[in-house]
């Protein structure tokens, strides 16, 4: 990372926000080409119809390098080069939190061509800080540049886009159609899922065998609680020899695991907000639920029935304890694992919700991701071709699959047909494997501004890359998919468009006191876990409240509760 960057990273947040609110004010529309939402251009003479323009695009990349990589294999740039004429390049911004560097970024007001950054949804920590952006004139207005896109004009679209997307983040009212960032990963077609994915908590199955349970029977916390007692007393071993804990930290690390707890849960996880039986909006503070859920993981710990350092414990560690067989049950992994593929760990539960049975939902469509291009960027609707190539279907395939002949052949159906030789490289040596520099083999540069319109099953005839041909590699996947009975929880899934509670948090006039209160809470309640007492964790969790309440959580409700009442913002409660 260059000191042009690093310099920025001591400023706070709001002095990052001040100095965003002094750039200027042009709507981010004095470099777009009159012509942009016209008459589609011609290549010039020679060219592919794909041709753009022979430039250099670069990006910055606002996202960790667990889930992009900048470097790019030169065989795929010289395609996109050839196809587009375009020098296609991307640079990481590394920061410890993907925001931090985020608004360093956009403090400097010096940017590349174009900026991609995490985007969940409206609520997402990372929204206010591109909102102040959009409304100060930093980036530029893309509502005329997609009009003249074959992909991306779907988002114009009057069903296309989940109601979040069109009306939380893109087309938001205040902004009198104008948008400034481009929701990614939507898909084609409501409620389709690129995967069967079952997540949440697994444990290893010779330890159910041995006890004789059926993990899927186990659906609540009283019961998770028992076979917890029951591991113990069975002095189960590891792959080292080394005693098993009962209920080892998710896969990724320590952090709170909404699917282990579900039915001391008040809401997701990372919202805490939900409506009661009787109507009123509350959040978990104020119910019943944080202290009995304190209480429970208290007894826990105390009965030394899960890891010490569950909510805390870095990744590295809690990887190293589910790859070892040190976890009886992990808190959340899921079916696509590699290390599982022989299904020596299986999954456990589902826990049922707070106010009911399980119930699977699915969203209708929803977003991961987002892109801007800045006002000062020259010619910006070939950043928007650009990503409209990537988004089509040949774009797609590149990215995707990489080159034909090389990565790939085509079928008699037209649809790619994975090498065999990729694939045992991607086996043998992954890292090898991802400089070929695709998606399949885990370089995902393409998924930045091409990854939306999914689905992957009518362009490339198979959900994931290389199913067709590695029949035995997602075996196991396809085997707990089946275990676990997804197709009946998909059938009565409930599908949902709607909005986060916290999606509002950026029209509200003290959301910097309250967003501060949320994460202080989220923090308090972990201080909690860990006290000496219960009245103690009591007196914790009553400062947390007070200091929510003083932030305006009463006020922030009632916002919440206004919206829900509005067809166009339905909020998950």
């Amino acid at each position: 990372m260059s000191k042009k960057w690093a310099k920025y990273f001591a400023i706070p947040l709001m002095a990052a926000m001040l100095i965003a609110g002094c750039s200027n004010g042009n709507n981010g529309n004095n470099n777009a080409d009159p012509a942009a939402s016209g008459t589609a251009s011609v290549a010039p003479e020679g060219k592919p119809a794909t041709w753009i323009a022979d430039r250099k695009i670069k990006g910055l990349v606002f996202m960790g390098t667990d889930d992009y990589t900048e470097d790019m294999n030169p065989e795929i740039k010289a395609k996109i080069k050839e196809q587009t004429g375009i020098d296609f390049e991307i640079e990481i911004m590394k920061a410890e939190h993907s925001i931090d560097g985020l608004i360093a970024g956009i403090a400097a007001n010096d940017l590349p061509d174009f900026v991609a950054f995490y985007l969940n949804n409206s609520g997402r920590p990372e929204m206010p800080v591109v909102l102040k952006a959009g409304r100060e004139g930093m980036f530029t207005d893309l509502t005329p540049l997609l009009k003249n896109t074959k992909v991306y004009s779907k988002y114009l679209e009057e069903d296309f886009l989940p109601l979040d997307t069109k009306f939380g983040v893109m087309f938001r009212p205040e902004f009198n159609g104008s948008s400034y960032f481009v929701h990614m990963n939507v898909n084609r077609q409501g409620g389709y899922q690129t995967r069967k994915y079952v997540g949440g908590p697994y444990i290893r199955k010779d330890i159910a065998d041995s006890l004789g349970i059926d993990p899927r029977t186990i659906t609540s916390t009283a019961q998770l609680y028992d076979l917890a007692k029951k591991i113990k007393e069975g002095n189960f071993k590891d792959n080292n020899g080394g005693a098993v804990t009962p209920i080892g930290p998710a896969y990724w690390g320590g952090k709170e695991v909404g699917a282990l707890f579900n039915d001391l849960e008040w809401g997701a996880d990372d919202q805490r907000i939900k409506q009661s039986k009787e109507g009123k909006i509350l959040h978990e503070a104020e119910t019943e639920f944080a202290l009995k859920k304190v209480e429970y993981v208290q007894k826990l710990l105390k009965e030394k029935l899960i890891h010490p350092e569950f909510f805390t414990i870095d990744e590295s560690r809690a990887t190293e304890g589910a790859l070892n067989g040190s976890w009886a049950i992990i808190a959340d992994t899921h079916n696509y694992q590699e290390y599982n593929q022989d299904m020596h760990y299986i999954p456990l539960g589902p826990i049922n919700q707070v106010d009911g049975p399980y119930q699977m939902q699915v969203d209708f469509k929803s977003g991961y991701s987002a892109w801007a291009i800045p006002a000062t960027t020259k010619k910006p609707e070939e950043v928007v071709k650009l990503a409209d190539f990537l988004a089509s279907k040949e774009g797609k395939l590149l990215w995707k699959y990489g080159l034909e002949g090389r990565d790939y052949t085509l079928g008699a159906d037209g649809f790619p047909l994975v090498k065999q030789e990729v694939l045992d490289l991607k086996e043998k040596d992954p890292n090898e494997a991802k400089k070929l520099g695709f998606a399949g083999v885990g370089n995902n540069w393409g998924e930045l501004l091409g990854g939306t319109d999914i689905d992957f099953m009518a362009d490339f005839g198979e959900m994931e890359y290389g199913d067709k041909l590695r029949k035995g590699v997602n075996q196991g996947a396809q085997k707990l998919i089946e275990y676990w009975n997804f197709d009946e929880k998909r059938k009565n899934a409930k599908v949902v468009d709607a909005y986060t509670p916290t999606s509002f948090l950026g029209e509200f006039d003290r959301s910097t006191e309250l967003k501060s209160a949320l994460d202080s809470y989220n923090e308090n309640l972990i201080r909690a876990y860990y006290s000496k007492t219960a009245d103690e964790a009591k007196k914790i969790l009553d400062s947390a409240l007070k200091q929510l309440k003083a932030a305006g959580l009463d006020d922030y409700l009632k916002l919440v509760g206004e919206k829900n009442a509005d067809p166009k913002t339905p909020v998950k409660l």
